[in-house]
């Protein structure tokens, strides 16, 4: 059996996928079908990287989900890659919703549109340049929360990347300001993140809240793959479960290490990483050595 990751914001880059467009039907198809339900020009976007909307969150998220749909589609169609074979799915923030679509939990339409709406609300919660985060390599998340919560830092940990990765959320201030303070305190590399806000914050209440009524409504089915929730950790297979999880992932902790941890516990031990670049591989293989990882995110990574 095989568990497959999908990546998060930030893995984007100009051109992914247009190699799987121009030889798979499926892919073209794909394509097509998800800018026909968000009425975006994602070709322009992905391809040439018009206005620079690649790199801002209401066009990156659907930008990385509709890449990872088209390359899972296309081994699905083009490879020996069997639906039944998988028996966990787990993403990383946006990642997460491209796992229900392709776990068919959820429909590639309300996937589409739920996270055209999120990336929206991410976007447009707080004024520009108000908040924002940065990545704290060399410490893991019990340190990096000690020293917070010692030294009364208003900032709060947004993702538990890997045992040597944390990335913190705040007010831009306070992100700026402490920089030199982690530094000081065995952080070996602080960098400010090129983000539009705080998320996984407070700052992410709002918008989550909002986009939580929208949950509620969205149809979720059982099947037979289960699922990792960014925000408990847990694997589960139960709809309300999964559906109560999602609408909390905005404003809390995506918890990877421990998503991690436990894909390992349940004896899952190949992983297929599918989505642009190798973000994930990289992370996992920080945390265990006790999987097998593949990254796809060119044709010939197929092979």
């Amino acid at each position: 059996m095989t568990a497959i990751v999908f990546p998060g914001q930030g893995s984007q880059y100009l051109g992914m996928t247009k190699d799987f467009y121009d030889n798979f039907e499926v892919a073209k198809n794909t394509f097509e079908e998800i800018e026909d339900y968000l009425q975006i020009n994602l070709k322009k976007i992905i391809f040439s990287n018009e206005n620079d909307k690649l790199n801002l969150t209401k066009y990156t998220q659907v930008s990385i989900f509709t890449s990872s749909m088209i390359i899972f589609r296309t081994l699905i169609s083009e490879s020996n890659l069997d639906l039944s074979s998988i028996s966990v799915m787990m993403g990383h923030s946006l990642g997460e919703y491209t796992a229900l679509a392709c776990s068919e939990k959820i429909s590639i339409k309300d996937c589409s549109t739920l996270l055209k709406e999120r990336s929206q609300l991410m976007n447009d919660t707080v004024s520009p340049n108000t908040t924002g985060m940065a990545a704290l390599i060399g410490v893991d998340s019990k340190k990096v929360q000690s020293l917070i919560d010692d030294n009364k830092i208003d900032l709060e940990i947004a993702n538990d990347n890997s045992p040597i990765q944390v990335v913190v959320s705040g007010d831009i201030e306070q992100i700026i300001n402490n920089k030199d303070f982690f530094l000081k305190n065995n952080v070996k590399k602080y960098v400010i993140l090129k983000v539009s806000a705080a998320f996984h914050s407070k700052f992410m209440i709002s918008a989550q809240n909002e986009l939580s009524a929208r949950i509620e409504n969205t149809n979720f089915k059982f099947t037979s793959i289960n699922l990792i929730s960014n925000y408990n950790a847990n694997i589960s297979n139960d709809s309300i479960e999964i559906k109560n999880a999602l609408k909390k992932q905005m404003a809390n902790k995506v918890k990877w290490t421990d998503s991690v941890k436990k894909l390992e516990q349940s004896g899952e031990n190949k992983i297929i990483e599918i989505g642009p670049n190798n973000v994930l591989s990289s992370l996992i293989k920080r945390i265990s050595s006790n999987f097998d990882i593949k990254s796809i995110n060119k044709i010939e990574d197929m092979n």
